[in-house]
């Protein structure tokens, strides 16, 4: 008797062992003697046959990597400290167990020569401007590579790109003459502009004499709306014609 309750104890908890629970995000790759047993198990309750069976877990859920600042230069020869972070997630959990032995460490070394291999083939304003682009190839390349794996990389996004600070100063010299040079092309516009306007309006004035009087009265009551101790009268020189004319036939005759 002693020895069939010590048997039935023994036998209770080798039981209680073999019972495994599995989260909701997690799955279990089981091997008998060596072999896997067909399908990941779980999630809920499940039975592992101790010390036969042997059971590896795997998350699901999506795993955030943070890609380590890599050293590339660019196409156009210039260097740089690019940082990156993706987004991944196991889809078959027998393939990341048996097809690599640390597929986290394995994605992680991928993406940082993905990295470098990708990048290294942009120029620098490429690699500044067209983020969405070289982040979608990027994502591609990555998916491709870690399919066998059983990983599905969802997005990889290059967080920062850290120039030299001579990179810096030449490229904020540039944006300074640029916006000088399209200041100098709006100001030369307007004045294309201004001299367009005033050649209208000298043919306006030319063909009525009296458009340009009334314009000499409006500048003479803009000038005196403000607290000035002196007033300019502009006088058209055409009141001063005839006396001109005199002038010019009496010499003549003098002749």
């Amino acid at each position: 008797m002693p020895f069939i309750g010590f048997v039935g104890i023994v036998f209770i908890f080798w039981l209680f062992s073999c019972i495994k629970v599995l989260r909701e995000y997690e799955r279990g790759v089981i091997f008998r003697l060596g072999r896997m047993l067909g399908k990941a198990k779980g999630p809920g309750l499940i039975f592992v046959f101790q010390p036969i069976d042997r059971m590896v877990r795997i998350s699901t859920r999506l795993v955030v990597m943070d890609v380590p600042p890599q050293d590339i230069i660019t196409r156009d020869n210039v260097s740089v400290k690019v940082n990156a972070v993706l987004y991944f997630r196991v889809i078959q959990p027998t393939k990341a167990v048996v097809e690599v032995e640390n597929f986290l460490y394995a994605t992680s070394q991928l993406a940082q020569t993905t990295l470098r291999s990708v990048l290294g083939r942009h120029d620098l304003d490429d690699l500044l401007s067209q983020r969405e682009k070289i982040n979608h190839d990027l994502q591609t390349i990555l998916d491709s590579q870690t399919d066998p794996w059983g990983i599905k990389v969802s997005n990889v996004e290059v967080k920062h790109v850290d120039l030299p600070t001579e990179m810096q100063r030449a490229m904020a010299r540039q944006a300074e003459a640029e916006r000088e040079r399209r200041a100098k092309v709006i100001a030369a516009e307007g004045e294309y502009q201004a001299s367009e306007k005033m050649t209208m309006a000298a043919k306006v004035m030319s063909a009525e004499p009296m458009a340009l009087q009334m314009r000499y009265l409006q500048t003479l009551r803009e000038i005196a709306v403000e607290n000035n101790s002196t007033t300019i009268f502009p006088i058209p020189l055409d009141l001063f014609k005839i006396f001109f004319d005199k002038i010019s036939s009496n010499s003549k005759e003098t002749d």
